[in-house]
């Protein structure tokens, strides 16, 4: 096996100068205390259910290797909070805690977004979150917070704090929230256009995010990096891309990185690296793939990695294996309907498992959420299972049935045992939590809401390692749910609609609700 070793000393020096210090120190006992560095590569295969897709790729940059070196996961090295679902491998490990049996959702503040009613072609989007849009926890640095205040251009508040929240707005801005007082901490970033997906904070602490557009309103729908220091964006790379198969330009997807790369799937059909080394932005290469006589698909899900591969579904139901370091296909599987839930990995004697999940779509007015849990090595089969659903016509708009929540892995006492929601699974667009088994894919048992549900559910552990849920659904209540028996110990309606997913710290969480409101909560 090969293994990178880095003296523990120079390793704390190295990241406070390029991490900006937000890396937890090292549990370093003298100088001689080595620190390992995950470097094995997972192998550079090709399994034959790619042979059912054409594919290319295409380097721009052959200048710069593409290959990962250090396949540690970066979200992990700071108490922060800067991507969608967490960390690479986008199983929710907030490390959400609460103390005994808790007994209820307190709301601790309310911020209200900007509102933008701008008429486009999908409608006017207001204001608040929308889709996944996940707000993302910073605990800035100190240094990175003493630069932040020596730079006027960064536009910071009275209110501004280390502890700070970032969240993508539909009405077009990226705003600021001071997490414990609920107040702006800098001016909002105007993005142009409504902001669906999560951003992505660089987990460097350089002061760059990633966020991509949604909607057309006022200008090219791109996917943006946002440089906090200068209060800007500073690189734009258009959804219409002349070289990209399909004509829908937009970036739901939320961005992921890895040793140097960005990796950032679109709804156009290309799967985009970045170079983002020294702080600078530039398209290192692209994958482009179709299923032969189908059109080409765009991507919404957020890619999950695990060491140098990427995985990822798409609104055909094509599911990925990419190895990162050449972007070549390295499994493929069908999975028969839209995907939007994001995959989630989780390791089991060594070998990675991904769980997925479909709507009811392309099938029509009824048919199934096809569930799956595949071997990410190499797309085999663990189980897979199916739940009736339906898609309803509102008013010339159609609600599709099946899973839009990305899933969360149980741990404690409900290790065995992995949840989410299915919208439309039931009569009159009625809605459910689940919990599957994860060995088998059985149904443990399924939990009424009072309404559908998008959003992703969350969790959180007490002392005696017993799991509790949180999840909202589209009415704008919030349920806290035993994990172990489904049973919900309260629900409250705080917003509208909360299509958007949790971040959660320590007790509380904070979330976006369609209109204008993102809030704060705590769990009791």
């Amino acid at each position: 096996m090969k293994k990178l070793f880095f003296f523990g000393a120079l390793l704390s020096m190295l990241c406070l100068g390029a991490c900006g210090g937000g890396a937890k120190p090292a549990a370093v006992a003298d100088a001689d205390t080595l620190v390992e560095k995950d470097t094995t590569l997972l192998p550079d295969t090709m399994y034959a259910s790619v042979e059912k897709l054409q594919w290319r790729v295409e380097v721009l940059d052959s200048t710069v290797d593409g290959t990962l070196h250090v396949l540690d996961d970066p979200y992990l090295e700071s108490n922060s909070k800067l991507a969608f679902r967490a960390n690479h491998l986008r199983n929710a490990d907030f490390g959400g805690k609460v103390k005994g049996v808790p007994t209820r959702i307190v709301k601790d503040w309310v911020f209200d977004t900007d509102v933008d009613y701008t008429p486009t072609k999908l409608g006017v989007w207001g204001g608040g979150t929308g889709w996944t849009s996940q707000p993302l926890y910073v605990e800035w640095p100190d240094e990175v917070a003493k630069k932040f205040r020596n730079t006027p251009a960064a536009k910071l508040t009275p209110d501004f704090s280390q502890k700070e929240i970032v969240v993508a707005s539909l009405c077009g801005k990226l705003h600021f929230i001071n997490f414990e007082l609920g107040k702006a901490s800098r001016e909002p970033i105007d993005m142009g256009n409504p902001v669906k997906g999560t951003p992505m904070v660089d987990p460097r602490f350089n002061g760059l995010v990633y966020a991509g557009h949604g909607v057309q309103a006022h200008g090219a729908v791109c996917q943006n990096v946002v440089d906090l220091f200068s209060h800007s964006i500073v690189y734009q790379n258009p959804g219409l891309d002349p070289k990209a198969s399909r004509f829908w330009p937009a970036s739901d997807s939320s961005p992921i990185y890895a040793d140097g790369f960005v990796f950032w799937p679109s709804e156009n059909g290309l799967i985009y690296k970045y170079d983002v080394k020294n702080g600078k932005v530039k398209k290192h290469s692209f994958l482009s793939y179709n299923r032969p006589g189908v059109h080409a698909a765009g991507v919404e899900s957020s890619m999950c990695v695990y060491k140098n591969y990427g995985y990822f579904g798409d609104n055909h139901g094509n599911i990925l294996c990419i190895n990162l370091n050449n972007m070549k296909p390295v499994w493929y599987y069908d999975n028969h309907d839209d995907i939007d839930a994001t995959i989630v990995c989780e390791e089991e004697n060594g070998v990675p498992f991904v769980y997925t999940a479909c709507e009811v779509d392309r099938q029509g007015d009824s048919g199934m959420c096809h569930i799956a849990k595949l071997n990410g090595l190499n797309g085999e089969v663990a189980w897979a299972v199916q739940v009736p659903c339906t898609r309803h016509n509102i008013n010339n708009k159609h609600f599709d049935g099946g899973m839009y929540s990305t899933p969360l892995l149980g741990g404690g006492n409900c290790s065995d045992l992995i949840f989410s929601t299915l919208a439309n699974d039931g009569v009159n667009g009625d809605g459910h939590f689940y919990a599957f088994e994860k060995r088998t894919g059985k149904v443990v048992y399924k939990t009424k809401l009072k309404h559908y549900a998008w959003s992703s559910p969350v969790g959180f552990y007490n002392e005696k390692n017993e799991l509790f849920i949180v999840v909202g659904d589209t009415y704008g209540y919030l349920y806290l749910i035993e994990g172990k028996s489904g049973r919900v110990i309260y629900d409250e309606r705080f917003g509208v609609n909360f299509e958007s997913s949790p971040v959660v710290v320590g007790n509380t969480l904070v979330v976006g609700s369609r209109g204008q409101s993102v809030y704060k909560v705590h769990i009791e």
